[in-house]
């Protein structure tokens, strides 16, 4: 059996972070989303087909040709035209029945076993705000109507993007889809529902990520998964409670205090006297320095944040510096949900708390402070004392 992952999308909705690698390979605990994936397909699944970017480097350096016996074959979707047609770019590869799945979404291997017991079947899951997904209305054991973002949703069943389907999807609307300059897998499936009849499965895990305060939560569920290890080096005075997973060569100096569920990469300098708290992950050769405070982030690799800075609820990409007395502010006077510009409109992030998102190598001055929801793009500064109140793009 063959599984299809679709890697080619854009991920605006992820910038700064997108700017400089692509969304499936967007660091969460001691992974990326497809790396998770491909850790997730069972042994019935041969060979992996990859839609990406034209001349893409970077995914195909993470995984190269082959993943724990699978064999990875790479297609490259040259204008970005929507999934159907980048399912179609892998039409000639795939021999009959394949998994299909999106290469930035989170799923588990359970559900994955599950869902291929029927061809064709869609993964359905429910979700509290459906109008912001496919909707999926379901009778018996099939799927009867499917609606893309509606309005008033009929039922509160989200598409996640996991399919188990035939080389049947491939006859419908293709044409038609390429000539309006766009086509998505979903005007095909709802033909197949139309003709053949589709089955559905309720899965019980999927972390969907389409905007950057999904890490965290990606982030979190991944850590849930940890188990206690300690390959690096604590010192007399530092303290190590719950799960936490430390890697080689990283050093944890006196007075720090690390709380569970934690990953902590390779040649790290973590402290003297710092905090981390849960949910955190950082990531290979970074530094977190005195008096320092990390809480519910994810730091990219060769990160520094020296001395005096508090990160809460944020991401914090590669290669940057905090300066002395960075302060995210990760929580509303008001107590009412953060908001973020994406797209030059505001999205409520859904969380009462959230805090920053700094592209790659971006340096902030001295006692700079982030607004709750403010952004950095890549290799951008702020100046001392600067307080930012709007993204830095």
């Amino acid at each position: 059996m063959q599984a299809l992952i679709l890697a080619a999308g854009d991920g605006t909705r992820l910038k700064p972070l997108t700017e400089t690698k692509p969304k499936p390979i967007l660091p969460v605990a001691d992974t990326t989303p497809i790396l998770h994936n491909l850790s997730q397909l069972p042994r019935e699944i041969k060979e992996v087909i990859l839609v990406v970017k034209p001349n893409d480097k970077m995914i195909r350096k993470e995984i190269s040709t082959n993943y724990k016996a699978k064999k990875i074959k790479y297609v490259e979707q040259k204008v970005q035209r929507g999934t159907g047609d980048a399912a179609m770019q892998a039409k000639k590869y795939l021999k009959d029945k394949f998994l299909m799945m999106m290469g930035d979404d989170l799923y588990d291997k359970s559900d994955i076993k599950n869902l291929i017991k029927k061809c064709p079947c869609i993964a359905v899951k429910t979700v509290y705000n459906p109008s912001s997904f496919g909707v999926v209305e379901t009778k018996g054991e099939n799927v009867v109507s499917f609606v893309e973002k509606p309005k008033k949703p009929k039922s509160n069943l989200a598409n996640t993007g996991l399919y188990f389907l035939d080389k049947k999807i491939f006859k419908y609307k293709i044409k038609r889809c390429i000539e309006r300059g766009e086509c998505e897998i979903t005007d095909s499936i709802i033909e197949i529902m139309k003709e053949y009849g589709l089955y559905y499965y309720k899965i019980k895990k999927w972390m969907p990520i389409s905007y950057s305060w999904n890490l965290l939560d990606a982030n979190e569920f991944l850590l849930r998964k940890i188990s206690r290890k300690i390959l690096g080096t604590v010192e007399k005075n530092a303290t190590i409670k719950g799960k936490v997973y430390i890697e080689k060569g990283t050093v944890i100096k006196s007075g720090s205090y690390i709380e569970g569920p934690c990953y902590i990469g390779k040649n790290c300098d973590i402290g003297p006297n710092c905090y981390i708290r849960q949910a955190t992950t950082i990531r290979d050769n970074c530094h977190i320095g005195n008096a320092c405070e990390i809480k519910n982030s994810i730091i990219g690799k060769n990160t520094k944040v020296p001395h005096l800075s508090y990160v809460a609820d944020s991401v914090i990409g590669e290669s940057c510096n905090l300066g002395s007395g960075t302060i995210t502010a990760n929580l509303r006077h008001d107590g009412a949900n953060v908001f973020s510009m994406i797209k030059g409109s505001l999205v409520d992030t859904g969380r009462r708390k959230f805090g920053t998102v700094l592209g790659d190598n971006v340096k902030t001055g001295i006692n700079t402070l982030i607004y709750p929801g403010r952004k950095i793009w890549p290799k951008k500064t702020t100046i001392p004392g600067e307080s930012v109140k709007k993204d830095i793009d």
